[in-house]
C-alpha cells in the first residue's frame, strides 16, 4: 500500500495540468464559436491573418462576406474571424482630434529660430563635418 502512494501522486501531478489545460482550451473554443455565430452585418472584425474588415453578409453557415475596402467584398470562412473590433465612438474621435491639435499648435509656436539661407543641416546642428578625402591621399 505504501509503495502505491508515490506513483499515484506522480500521476496526479502530471494529469492535473493536462486536465486544466484541456478545460481552458474547450472554453476558448466555445467563446470563439459563439463569436463567429453572432456576427451581423456592419460588424467590424479582424481575421486570423490580421485583416480588418466590415461584415457585409453573414447569412451563410460556413462563409461570411467581408468588405476590406470600399466596394471590395471578399468571401471568407467564418473560422477566419479572430475577433470583433469595437468601433471608435464620436466622443473618442473628438478627444483624439483635440489632443493632436494641441500638439501641433505647441510644435509650431516653439519653432521660432531663424536660419540663414546658406546654412547646411550640419552647421545648424553644430555637428563637426570632416572634409572630403582626396583620391589617393589618406
Amino acid at each position: 500500500m505504501d509503495g502505491l502512494i508515490l506513483p499515484l501522486l506522480l500521476m496526479l501531478v502530471v494529469a492535473l495540468p493536462l486536465v486544466m489545460a484541456s478545460r481552458k482550451q474547450k472554453k476558448a473554443m466555445a467563446e470563439q464559436q459563439e463569436l463567429q455565430n453572432s456576427l451581423d452585418e456592419g460588424d467590424r472584425v479582424m481575421t486570423t491573418s490580421g485583416l480588418y474588415a466590415t461584415v457585409v453578409d453573414a447569412s451563410d453557415e460556413s462563409t461570411i462576406d467581408l468588405e476590406i475596402a470600399e466596394g471590395v467584398v471578399t468571401t471568407w470562412l467564418r473560422q477566419a474571424v479572430r475577433e470583433r473590433i469595437n468601433p471608435v465612438t464620436d466622443d473618442e474621435e473628438d478627444t483624439d482630434d483635440a489632443a493632436e491639435a494641441d500638439v501641433t499648435d505647441s510644435a509650431t509656436s516653439d519653432d521660432s529660430t531663424e536660419v540663414a539661407a546658406g546654412d547646411t543641416e550640419s552647421e545648424r546642428s553644430g555637428a563637426q563635418v570632416a572634409p572630403p578625402l582626396e583620391h589617393g591621399k589618406k
